[in-house]
């Protein structure tokens, strides 16, 4: 488990972009508040829109059991709507729109 004040540097592929990720924060907020929109819909771990792999890294999940089956977690697949970073991550995000140039 991290530190409340600890953040984790996410490196989104192929675009090599990047932005940090609070502890406690789901993935998905902290790309958008550092200017960064993943494809998302509920943000609850349901309609699976946001679903992408992670390359590295490690998460916990806000919920109990996120929409994803046993198959898709070992084969590292996430969803940044309710996955909170343990650690550094790469993820595969292929759809991403940067709200400035300067993300």
């Amino acid at each position: 488990m991290s530190d409340a004040g600890d953040r984790f540097a996410v490196v989104l592929l192929p675009s090599g972009r990047c932005f940090d990720a609070p502890a406690g924060m789901p993935l998905l907020q902290a790309a958008r508040e550092s200017g960064l929109i993943l494809p998302s819909s509920c943000r609850n771990g349901t309609c699976r829109t946001c679903i992408r792999r992670m390359v590295s890294g490690r998460v916990r999940y806000a919920i109990e059991w996120p929409g994803l089956s046993a198959e898709e977690k070992a084969e590292g697949f996430i969803l940044p709507c309710v996955a909170i970073a343990e650690s550094a991550l790469v993820i595969e995000a292929v759809r991403l729109v940067a709200i400035n140039d300067d993300a």
